[in-house]
């Protein structure tokens, strides 16, 4: 993982998430999935380019149960954004950085 996306689990997501005062990304995500170390990359970017205006998490839905199936989680990779605790906006499937950062911005 890397330097600016922050692990986040089943314990923490109230608090690091749905209490936060910045919007925050979320990537679902698990070890064995192609397309979800396909897009880490992009995943990191953003989380470099908005570290001041938003959070960036990714969730290990292998280790983290509760959360995923809270939110409906079918298929990985699935990103959604948060602000003011509610699910603003949800993508699902590999997509190009440009595409993640223009769901974000709509919310920093």
């Amino acid at each position: 993982m890397g330097d600016f996306a922050k692990p986040i689990n089943d314990a923490n997501f109230e608090t690091d998430v749905l209490s936060s005062e910045k919007p925050v990304l979320v990537d679902f995500w698990a070890e064995w999935c192609g397309p979800c170390r396909m897009i880490a990359p992009s995943v990191e970017a953003v989380a470099e380019e908005y570290q001041d205006k938003a959070g960036v998490y990714k969730m290990n839905v292998d280790e983290n149960m509760n959360v995923p199936q809270r939110f409906g989680i079918r298929g990985i990779p699935t990103l959604i954004v948060f602000k003011g605790g509610q699910e603003q906006e949800r993508i699902v499937g590999a997509v190009s950085r440009e595409a993640i950062s223009k769901v974000i911005e709509k919310y920093v």
